[in-house]
């Protein structure tokens, strides 16, 4: 079965491409576009007056979707920002201790790992890591203030599990536990309903949710970080009476909100989720169409001298197959001489898979892999 129909605006802009970087820059998909230009008018029509239908159904639309992806019990405890590294900030902000002990595993993102040496530097947060087989026995056995696991490593695909038993260690008073979903999310169905009153997760609509930038999303439990430091005016959008100098939380997830932001990946992001919705393409079936491609990848070893950080197994898996090699930065580069998008992360070759490709596709990227090794 092909998808590519419903990419058309992004398929036709570069035809002669080979994008093999969907756990990156997923292209967009036709609906976007529509989505992207219901934003720009309703801004036209309503002007100043649009916020109230931002921040009313397309806000709680959108909500609903995460919600239902997630089966998390209440859409309210989510909110939305520009990137994860607000939420971040804000979640860290809300812990009265100094310094913030926190333990991650040691395969976190650029953006995480960055802020948290700046902080360590500033002498305001004290980082512990361990590897993703550890992290349970470790955070079982410290004194931590936040506990932070991405539920699929960004550099390798592996999933992180015991999800179950990490949630059990938290308490409003702390730790407290942050999933980074960002690769998960809607790449791996996941079901945070016996766990979503004691975890954070975050993610966004950049990769597997196909919405472009500005639609990360956070859920917080009720009870856990009521009233960050860092903090903006939408946070009290209920409290705007309030006597001045008080400074009001709203009772849900949007107490994590920050100021002023561009609403549009709200409204791509309903759209493709709405498309998706129309079609039956849940995150089940996009898994199984990607599996057959990733399998069909590996039928002929097409990049000898590699090793596959993240085999097929028949459990879930990334969207993406991670190849360590001495050689993988040349490969990455000569394969963008031919107009083939991969990426590459240190000598770590990622290629990564998505509803716009088929068999054809995967022929073409083979033919091309056993002529450049």
């Amino acid at each position: 079965m092909s998808w590519k129909h419903l990419f058309s605006k992004s398929l036709a802009a570069n035809p002669a491409r080979l994008h093999f970087a969907a756990h990156s820059h997923h292209l967009w998909p036709d609906a976007s576009h529509a989505g992207h230009m219901a934003a720009w008018d309703d801004a036209a029509s309503l002007a100043d007056h649009k916020w109230s239908k931002i921040m009313g159904p397309v806000w709680s639309e959108a909500q609903r979707h995460v919600a239902a992806e997630l089966k998390l019990p209440d859409p309210a405890t989510l909110s939305f920002a520009p990137n994860t590294h607000d939420f971040i900030v804000r979640i860290l902000s809300a812990i009265p201790e100094r310094p913030v002990r926190v333990l991650a595993t040691d395969g976190e993102f650029h953006s995480f790992r960055r802020q948290m040496t700046r902080w360590v530097e500033a002498g305001e947060v004290v980082l512990e890591t361990a590897s993703p087989d550890a992290l349970l026995d470790t955070a079982g056995s410290g004194e931590f203030d936040l506990i932070f696991a991405s539920h699929v490593l960004f550099n390798s695909g592996t999933i992180v599990s015991g999800l179950d038993q990490l949630a059990a260690v938290a308490r409003p008073e702390g730790p407290w536990v942050v999933i980074d979903g960002y690769h998960g999310f809607m790449a791996i169905d996941t079901d945070l309903s016996h766990i979503a009153d004691r975890v954070f997760y975050l993610s966004g609509g950049y990769k597997y949710a196909m919405a472009g930038e500005g639609t990360c999303f956070l859920h917080a439990p009720p009870g856990y970080a009521e009233r960050p430091v860092v903090t903006g005016w939408y946070a009290a959008f209920d409290d705007l009476a309030l006597a001045s100098g008080a400074v009001g939380y709203a009772p849900d997830g949007r107490r994590f909100l920050g100021s002023t932001f561009d609403p549009s990946g709200l409204y791509r992001y309903n759209a493709v989720q709405n498309m998706l919705d129309s079609q039956g393409l849940t995150t089940a079936v996009i898994s199984s169409h990607v599996a057959a491609l990733q399998a069909q990848l590996l039928e002929d070893d097409p990049l000898p001298g590699f090793e596959l950080l993240n085999p097929l197994d028949g459990q879930p898996h990334a969207r993406f197959l991670a190849f360590r090699g001495e050689t993988a930065l040349v490969l990455h580069d000569k394969l963008a001489d031919q107009n083939i998008v991969t990426d590459v992360r240190a000598n770590v070759l990622r290629i990564g898979f998505a509803l716009y490709h088929d068999r054809d596709d995967v022929a073409r990227l083979v033919k091309i892999l056993e002529q450049l090794t």
